[in-house]
């Protein structure tokens, strides 16, 4: 006689009230993340493929001539293809843009034409400039655009309002490099409390620091504190007219707590992807304001090898950049998962049926 078989459908469950109360919500979150963080690495890795394909694209098809432009008017044409063949460029394109993202997913991005130095060596110095003032000028933007959008909320139609839209719509129309040049003349030149230019790194003095890197990181952060407090301010107005305020208020819930612990979260969500788009911008805009502020950022490594016909290193400074942006956009996705209860709950109600479909 043997002992029976139980089935899984037969497999006897434990009792409901042994069950842990939290275990089904862990795992649907659970099974729910991987997927969610396949599709965004699956976008995020085909938009890096075709950004450095771009990339690569841009720099194979100018008229650079390296070889000609090292060896000078003396070069013989035995000498060009001499050099050219040492560079690679005598390979079909394929192959030369095969190599050099596989040499960019280690960490090599070659060698400058000119001056032979190592283009990640060149980039590691400039990228903790931009990253330095990019990063203080989000947190300029969240600080102004938030605080502003806010109290344009709470003052609906007052003249507060009015005055945070305004401010808004002539912040739009200016440039970074106007604000910039008016920042200098200001308080560089007239009040004499900051200097015009100049970079001191972090870790070398964080107060010198600051005296440099304010000026354009306030610059950079106007247009996108202006995007986040019109967005902020326009998401609140609707939030604030939802049923769920009126029943915390009527359940004796404070003003303060009603809208920074519920009505807030569930409004940040567009004004979080205003953020989001505003880091391609800062750094687009730092092209100009490193060459105002005369900051030693990637952009004006990017710019002065522009000058120089370097491709190495305008495709090296490129690709770090759209790795930044692909990051940021990430930790904004992240952010907004977080932020955003109801998309979860959306999700985990949307695979449920599916789940049940497919086992009936």
């Amino acid at each position: 006689m043997t002992a029976p078989v139980l089935t899984p459908a037969a497999r006897p469950s434990p009792p409901e009230g042994i069950r842990p109360s939290w275990l089904p919500p862990l795992r649907r979150k659970l099974s729910g993340a991987p997927r969610s963080a396949g599709r965004v690495l699956a976008v995020t890795a085909t938009v890096f493929v075709l950004a450095s394909l771009l990339t690569f694209a841009l720099g194979a098809l100018s008229d650079a001539n390296p070889a000609a432009a090292v060896l000078g008017d003396q070069a013989t044409p035995a000498d060009i293809a001499r050099m050219q063949a040492q560079f690679g460029l005598d390979r079909p394109l394929y192959a030369q843009y095969l190599s050099w993202l596989g040499h960019a997913l280690s960490g090599d991005l070659g060698v400058s034409w000119f001056t032979s130095v190592p283009v990640a060596d060149s980039i590691s110095q400039a990228l903790p400039v931009d990253l330095s003032i990019a990063g203080l000028a989000l947190l300029l933007a969240v600080l102004l655009g938030g605080g502003a959008g806010i109290g344009a909320a709470l003052n609906n139609g007052g003249r507060f309002d009015r005055a945070v839209t305004l401010v808004c719509s002539v912040l739009a129309t200016l440039p970074p490099f106007l604000i910039g040049i008016v920042l200098i003349v200001v308080f560089a030149v007239q009040l004499g409390a900051l200097p015009t230019g100049g970079y001191v790194p972090l870790g070398q003095s964080p107060g010198e620091w600051l005296r440099y890197a304010i000026l354009p990181a306030f610059a950079l952060s106007l247009d996108a504190a202006a995007s986040i407090a019109r967005q902020l301010r326009t998401s609140l107005v609707g939030a604030l007219r939802e049923n769920y305020v009126t029943g915390a208020e009527m359940r004796g819930f404070s003003s303060r707590r009603v809208l920074f612990g519920h009505v807030l979260r569930n409004a940040a969500g567009p004004a979080l992807s205003v953020l989001g788009l505003s880091v391609p911008v800062i750094l687009g805009g730092a092209v100009v304001t490193e060459k105002i502020f005369n900051l030693p950022g990637i952009a004006q490594l990017a710019l002065q090898s522009a000058e120089q016909h370097d491709i190495p290193v305008i495709q090296g400074t490129l690709l770090v950049t759209v790795v930044v942006v692909l990051i940021a956009n990430i930790a904004v996705n992240a952010a907004l998962a977080a932020l955003n209860p109801a998309a979860r709950r959306g999700a985990a109600a949307g695979r449920r049926p599916a789940a049940d479909g497919g086992a009936s």
